[in-house]
This record gives structure tokens, sequence and C-alpha cells, in this order.
């Protein structure tokens, strides 16, 4: 930390994200990566237009606004485009819950969460999970502050219903609901269709996860003209040119091969049932998912240590040091080859 930073900003403790290892080849389960590559078109487009990267890109990614409209059934006026999902929750965090006002989420939950409202001076209630990690709804009304739901949350895997999500969100009428959705095509509900008849709801999705895009950095969100504008307000004044060209081309083509990446989710949902049921056989308690990892621990065993046993066998999964979690590690779900070594890993360790 230099003398020159800001002593507002001395404080800050920043996010820390998943290892991406330069020195060694691993067996990457440990951030949530897609083990397909992008649908084939998608490549192809990407590579047409990298001739016109010497011209900015759009700044209002009409293109794929109106394609992102088209699939949920909404106007481009309510689609809003960041340079990743974690974006377009800085600028949520920053347009609906500072001066004061305040957030609410849930203890264990995305981690990038306390950290936008450190950055932001934002007072935070911590909304605890109960003791099987699920979330009691009624936690969260009438809250008076703006309410952010990882829903399928990170690191459970664990999903609300869209029913449940309504409820909460009539229930702070006067304040922004985000749901962020991340993982929602893995097996979760989509609270997208809630926003045509909630102006209050803002629901955050990226292009990381079900579309093999983690390295493309596009993610959007879906909301009330008002909302959006207000976004809209906050991206203009810090870069207009937030989204590249070729993510933009990217985007809007992997939207066009929908299928393909519906198959991919199959097939990564699928692969995820089998594991878990192989760990359950190994004496593993794991989480019912509804995204593209599970979260997992043994009894008498600490997830540190099997995080650094795998790491020294070839295999990268992730391990927070949360008191309530500490024992637990999130693996990632990758292909059926590469699950078949984690668990083979695994066993080797026990």
């Amino acid at each position: 930390m230099s003398r020159f930073l800001s002593g507002a900003l001395r404080q800050q403790v920043p996010y820390v994200p998943g290892e991406q290892p330069h020195q060694r080849r691993y067996i990457k389960l440990n951030t949530n990566e897609s083990p397909y590559p992008p649908a084939p078109g998608v490549l192809r487009a990407v590579g047409v237009e990298a001739a016109d990267l010497r011209l900015y890109p759009d700044p209002e990614a009409r293109e794929l606004k109106a394609a992102l409209a088209a699939r949920h059934h909404v106007g481009p006026e309510n689609i809003f485009v960041g340079n990743g999902s974690d974006e377009v929750l800085n600028f949520a965090f920053l347009a609906f819950a500072s001066d004061g006002r305040g957030a609410a989420f849930a203890d264990i939950t995305y981690g990038f969460y306390p950290v936008f409202c450190g950055l932001y001076h934002i007072p935070t209630r911590i909304v605890p999970l109960r003791e099987n990690f699920t979330l009691d709804p009624e936690d969260c009304y009438g809250l008076g502050r703006t309410i952010v739901l990882a829903n399928p949350n990170a690191p459970t895997g664990l999903a609300l219903s869209r029913a449940q999500v309504e409820e909460i969100v009539k229930a702070n009428q006067d304040s922004v609901v985000i749901v962020d959705e991340a993982y929602v095509d893995f097996g979760g509900e989509s609270c997208v269709e809630l926003t045509r008849r909630h102006g209050n709801l803002l629901v955050v999705q990226t292009f990381s996860k079900s579309r093999s895009l983690a390295g493309a950095r596009l993610g959007f969100a879906v909301g009330n003209q008002e909302l959006i504008a207000d976004l809209e307000t906050i991206k203009f004044s810090t870069n207009p040119y937030n989204v590249n060209r070729l993510t933009l081309r990217a985007g809007a083509e992997a939207l066009a091969e929908q299928h393909y990446y519906d198959k991919c989710c199959q097939a990564i949902m699928e692969t995820r049932d089998r594991t878990a049921e192989q760990l359950r056989g190994m004496g593993f308690t794991v989480l019912p998912s509804r995204t593209n990892f599970l979260f997992v621990r043994r009894e008498g065993l600490d997830g540190a240590a099997i995080y650094r046993g795998l790491k020294d066998q070839g295999v990268l999964v992730r391990h927070f040091d949360q008191a309530r979690i500490q024992n637990f590690v999130r693996v990632t779900v990758g292909t059926p080859e590469q699950m078949n070594v984690f668990l083979e890993k695994l066993r080797e360790l026990l």
C-alpha cells in the first residue's frame, strides 16, 4: 500500500479470485468455468470481428441488447450490458445501495458483495442462513435496504424457488432486490419474468458459466426501464466502451446457438449428479446443487487438507476459510473424464 492511496481506501479488503495457475498443468475444478468450448459459430464470428478492432465498440450494445431482449421477452430498454456480471453488480451496488441506504445479503454467499460494500461504504446487514445453508425468505422481508440474492447461491449451490423470490420482492416494495443468477442455467428457476410486473427487481446474469465465455467478460441485467437507465448513467460516467467488439460479437452469436449450450448444460448437470452420487457413496455430505459445482465435506476431514492434498496430485478445487464452511470444498463440474480423475485422486487421498 502506497502513501498516496486515498485514506478512505486504506482499509479496503479486495476480492480474492480463484487460482489461475501458470507454472503447472492442473485439472482445474476451482473457478466454475465451463469444461466445454464456445459454440463453433462463436469462434468463427469472433475471428471475423477481429478485422475491425481498430474501431471502438458500439457503446449502446444495440445488437446484443436486441438479441437478449428477444430471448427474455422484454424491450431493449430493459437490458443493461456489462463487462462481466461483476461490473453489473458493481454498478448496481453503487446505484441502489450507497449514500447510506445499505445492503443485505446472506452470511454465506458470493464474496464480492461485502467487497462492494466496503468500497462504497455501504452499511451492511448480514442475513444468517439456516443450519442446512438454506435461506428463510421471511428473514429478508421488510429490511428497508437493497437486498442481494445469489440464486442459486454460491458457494452452497442451493436455490430458492421463483415464488419465494417473488415474496421477498413484494415484501420490499420500497427497495431494490437484486437477484444474481450466474448459475441459473444449471437447474434454477430464473426470475427474469418477474421483472415485467415488479419495478423494484433487477436480475443479473452472465455468459461466463453456461455459455463458456468466462474469458470474454460479459454480463447483463434485466429490469425496469428506470433501473436500467440508472445503470447506464453510471456506465457513461465511467467507461462508455465497457464491452469490447469481440465480446459483443461473441455474445450475440452465443444467443443464436442456444441449442449448443443447452446440450452442454445438460451434460454438466448429468455429470454433476453422477459425481454427487459417488461422493455420497464415499461418505461425503453433498449439498443438493442447482449449479455447475458441488459443495462437499466429509465428517472428520479438514477442508483445507482436502484442498492441499488434491492440489499436490494435480487437481484444483476451491476452499473457503469462513468458520461455517471451512470443512467444505467447492468442486467445479468438469468433463466426465476430469471428474473420474478427481474421484480417483480423492480416493487415494482418503
